[in-house]
């Protein structure tokens, strides 16, 4: 990779905002756009507009990409449309995005653009998960009316996430039990002392539990397994969208669930722009560039 590349960062949320001063802080000149809400970027220009800065060898774009039907802006006061996106990239340009939709990937493609999505690699999944797992956990303390040591704790997943929640659950004394559906992943999870469930197989087991947290991106919580849980239970959904739980059904019994997207963003935005910094940086060292 060139010691010395123009981004240009495009959108985005803190982390995005943390991502151009660690840029900046390695000797790369950095264009900014749709961030000039974010309040502690002073020694980082803002471009005058979209134009302006997509002039850079690679540019990034926030994660998710898109938020509703333009491009993921929440600390602009400007709105990007994804037709407008790309009608001002470049053919052969270097785009990195998160979470790409495949709307987006086509139309890129078919102007020659070289997007790619970092969302997909499994460093950052693995980078990410740290600060995830943290997050939940500082959400439960703040809303369960128990400790979490001695708390019944199930976590529903066993991935990357699943499998770094459940030993820092487990440190603070959750009572933990993981759900998984492979059977190899249940017997690595009663090895390491927890109990170990069926995800096809929670019915009428739901009730015990103080706090659920939902890591699979699959729809798990339904209103026959919402009527089971207790009254005071937590569920925390850290799935992608459309999410794990029947969000609606879940408000009209009373079941309080929160649906913590972009975590990493929120409690960590530095670790998370360093972790989107080294992937994009691996992006380019793979390109050659």
């Amino acid at each position: 990779m060139k010691k010395r590349m123009v981004f240009g960062v495009v959108g985005g949320d803190i982390r995005q905002g943390k991502l151009a001063e660690l840029l900046a802080g390695d000797g790369h000149k950095v264009h900014m756009f749709g961030l000039e809400k974010l309040q502690d970027l002073p020694n980082l220009p803002q471009a005058e507009n979209l134009k302006e800065a997509l002039k850079a060898d690679c540019v990034i774009l926030p994660l998710p990409v898109r938020e509703d039907n333009g491009l993921n802006m929440p600390f602009s006061t400007q709105q990007c449309s994804l037709d407008e996106l790309v009608k001002t990239l470049q053919p052969g340009q270097i785009v990195c995005a998160g979470m790409v939709p495949p709307y987006l990937a086509l139309a890129a493609g078919e102007k020659g653009v070289k997007l790619y999505d970092y969302f997909a690699r499994e460093e950052l999944a693995v980078a990410t998960a740290v600060p995830t797992a943290e997050g939940a956990i500082q959400l439960a303390m703040e809303e369960l009316p128990v400790t979490i040591s001695g708390a019944r704790v199930l976590i529903i997943g066993y991935g990357r996430l699943g499998r770094t929640l459940a030993p820092r659950l487990a440190a603070l004394g959750a009572d933990l039990s993981v759900a998984a559906r492979k059977y190899s992943d249940l017997a690595w999870i009663e090895a390491s002392g927890w109990k170990p469930e069926h995800t096809e197989k929670l019915d009428e087991k739901l009730g015990r539990f103080d706090l659920i947290i939902n890591t699979a991106p699959a729809r798990v919580l339904n209103e026959k397994q919402l009527l089971e849980l207790n009254k005071d239970c937590l569920c925390i959904d850290l799935a992608s969208r459309p999410g794990g739980v029947d969000f609606e059904t879940a408000a009209q019994l009373g079941v309080k669930v929160i649906w913590a997207l972009s975590l990493p963003g929120k409690v960590a935005p530095v670790t998370a722009g360093k972790a989107i910094r080294d992937t994009i940086y691996n992006i380019l060292q793979e390109l050659g560039v």
